[in-house]
């Protein structure tokens, strides 16, 4: 199954995580099919905590891709910010 979740990088104690297409059988942080975003936990002021390719997200939706809990509130949340 093509699960879209969170894949993690940075440093100790300042997370950074990659919004990745993936099959569900691979390591969180491992293989990947495709990186359509990110997502800054620890982004302050200006700079952008939260951004998805919704071209490329759409199109794996479409063939079948299911998002993670957390992938699914982080796209809710890109979209009421691109609205507003």
């Amino acid at each position: 199954m093509v699960v879209i979740r969170l894949a993690r990088g940075g440093a100790k104690k300042r997370p950074f995580f990659n919004i990745v297409v993936t099959d569900s059988r691979n390591r969180r942080d491992g293989r990947f099919i495709e990186r359509i975003g990110f997502y800054n936990p620890v982004a302050s002021g200006a700079e952008e905590s939260v951004r998805i390719a919704q071209d490329r997200l759409t199109y794996w939706q479409g063939v079948g891709a299911q998002l993670s809990p957390t992938a699914a509130r982080l796209v809710s949340q890109a979209a009421t910010k691109a609205a507003a």
